[in-house]
């Protein structure tokens, strides 16, 4: 789970500092920064996977994939940063395998991660460039200090003892200067043992990245955390294939192999509960197709189609007089909504899920369903972490009126481009600002929240904002629901010409 997020140099976010809880909504006009956000958060995620330059080259550019790591780096004119850099504070899952299968357990759960990067010319390549490690290190957050970094509200006698354990009192990975060059250390979980000592000059990828579960497994299992953050681009193609009986299951990014998941899904849910068979793949089936019928009126059952001759599942919506409709037949938004609807259920299916424009393919009347279905993807952080409560989060964005009239106001953010000066130079970056009376603004009191003029585009033009009220209400609240934007709106609910 990504609790907060610091980028510099990186596109347009030059000094951005970013909290997150467990289900984010980052609304703004197109081109502000939104897109640059989930890219600085699956290029971090391709760092703990891929060398330094396929995970560049992993990152979307404005035609496709980045050709040139440059790109990367914030411009302004012809003058590219000297480096960029991320720092990300996360909470990781305490249990895990390491790359042979085997279990491995971590000391600490909260960690910080810290990031470096530079670019380098290097002939060799295509793009004529590459980058080179600055620094890195891994350090804790003890348990005793997570007070001071969990700003969102949550059970801290429950949630918060249930996934924050362990303490320590130096760094996993860190980097020092010795004799002019840069080393980079990795230390063991224990008190003993000399840290390995990794010369930073050339190093093809990140430290982090080659960690196993010998040496240090919490190093591990961070970086089982970063790959398990990904963006969830359901694609309908994909979502209407069927599977063969051999697809394992799993909810790829795109969608592929829905019905493999939510088959295997319905199968193994009888290991968690003491009933038959049939009655627990029944259940599974009921709970998917109830949440449907949130979205259609007319959804009798969901199922999976066992084809023998064939053998291949596919995933069918029976209605309520009996006709059945295949993946295939079924429109874009109703299978990106049952990709959801599984996924939920999923108690395996772990870590980051970003998502663009969740609302595409729905009807404005149901935006508030798939709402729903988001937040409840996400990880109640009012009861501890279990097979029932995954640690699990949601980042959505989006700049639909319909969306961010629903969303309550202690999960919005908003995407702007602000005026910087930095090096004498003036250019426009990205800021990520919040609504007044929320826990962010509490945990930012230094940083003036967003203006209320910035969302009243997303819900209704207003000249004046003469005699707004203040805000009294504690509690998270829908955007439309919040006291100062209703008394904005008024005039023109009121309004029966």
């Amino acid at each position: 789970m990504l609790t907060r997020l610091k980028v510099a140099g990186f596109k347009n976010l030059v000094d951005v500092d970013v909290r997150f809880g467990p289900f984010t909504c980052v609304a703004g006009a197109n081109g502000v920064g939104k897109s640059n956000l989930f890219d600085a958060i699956q290029f971090l995620g391709a760092l703990a996977s891929d060398t330094l330059i396929d995970a560049a080259r992993s990152v979307r550019g404005e035609m496709g994939r980045t050709s040139d790591v440059r790109n990367l780096f914030h411009r302004v004119g012809d003058t590219y940063a000297k480096e960029m850099s991320f720092e990300a504070e996360m909470i990781i899952p305490d249990e895990g395998t390491d790359d042979l299968g085997q279990k491995v357990k971590a000391t600490i759960t909260f960690l910080r991660y810290t990031v470096a990067l530079a670019y380098q010319v290097d002939e060799s390549l295509a793009s004529l460039g590459s980058l080179k490690l600055i620094r890195e290190k891994l350090e804790h957050i003890n348990l005793s200090d997570a007070s001071k970094h969990l700003k969102f509200p949550h059970g801290a006698s429950s949630w918060r003892k249930s996934v924050i354990r362990g303490r320590r009192t130096s760094s996993f990975i860190s980097t020092e200067n010795q004799s002019g060059n840069r080393i980079v250390k990795l230390s063991q979980d224990g008190t003993g043992g000399r840290p390995k000592s990794i010369l930073a000059a050339n190093l093809p990828r990140t430290v982090l990245s080659t960690v196993n579960g010998a040496e240090s497994p919490t190093a591990l299992l961070a970086r089982r955390e970063m790959q398990s953050w990904q963006l969830l681009q359901l694609e309908p193609s994909s979502l209407r294939e069927p599977d063969e009986f051999t697809t394992p299951p799993g909810l790829g990014s795109d969608g592929s192999h829905l019905a493999a998941t939510l088959y295997y899904l319905a199968r193994s849910y009888q290991n968690a509960d003491r009933t038959s068979k049939e009655k627990a793949v029944n259940w599974i089936y009921d709970q998917v197709a109830a949440r449907l019928s949130e979205l259609i009126d007319d959804v009798y059952a969901v199922s999976i189609d066992r084809n023998e001759r064939r053998e291949l599942l596919t995933l069918e919506v029976t209605n309520h007089d009996g006709t059945v409709h295949p993946a295939r037949s079924l429109s874009d938004g109703t299978l990106r909504f049952l990709a959801l609807a599984v996924l939920e259920l999923d108690s395996k299916g772990v870590g980051l899920i970003c998502m663009e424009e969740p609302e595409n393919g729905i009807h404005p009347e149901r935006i508030p369903a798939i709402l729903r279905l988001l937040q409840d993807i996400a990880t109640d952080v009012h009861s501890p972490i279990g097979h029932d409560n995954p640690l699990r989060q949601v980042i959505v964005n989006t700049h639909s009126p319909a969306v961010i009239q629903q969303i309550f106001d202690d999960s919005l953010l908003v995407a702007e481009l602000k005026e910087m000066v930095q090096d004498n130079q003036r250019f426009k970056g990205a800021c990520f600002n919040w609504l007044p009376d929320t826990w962010r603004e509490k945990a930012n009191p230094d940083v003036y929240p967003v203006a209320r003029g910035e969302l009243l585009a997303y819900l209704k033009p207003i000249t004046s904002m003469d005699g707004l009220p203040k805000l009294k209400q504690r509690s998270p609240c829908r955007i439309v629901d919040r006291p100062d934007f209703r008394q904005l709106l008024l005039p023109f609910w009121d309004d029966t010409e």
